[in-house]
């Protein structure tokens, strides 16, 4: 298998960590998958197993988000900066969503 070397910026190589960790890959499974999916002619995301599940996580949580909202609007916004804590401990945020 060839081997690249190749350097990166600090703040890259951290976002490209948080992803991969939010990912459960190592780094260079990560950036293998990103590659793979740069040279796919159909041009499909690497991670799609995980969208329909994504998708249903989304609905049920806006559906809960909804309805804790109706109920109880503070307990909504506590559940909204802890969301916003842990995605952007995952790298999932952009810089300027972070709390």
């Amino acid at each position: 298998m060839p081997k690249l070397n190749f350097r990166l910026d600090e703040s890259l190589h951290a976002a490209l960590m948080r992803r991969a960790l939010g990912a459960n890959l190592s780094l260079s499974a990560f950036i293998r998958q990103l590659l793979e999916q740069a040279v796919d002619e159909r041009k499909r995301y690497v991670f799609s197993s995980q969208d329909e599940i994504l998708a249903t996580s989304i609905q049920i949580l806006s559906i809960v988000a909804t309805s804790v909202g109706e109920q109880s609007p503070s307990a909504l916004e506590q559940g909204m900066v802890q969301a916003r804590m842990i995605l952007a401990e995952r790298g999932l945020l952009g810089g300027e969503d972070i709390p």
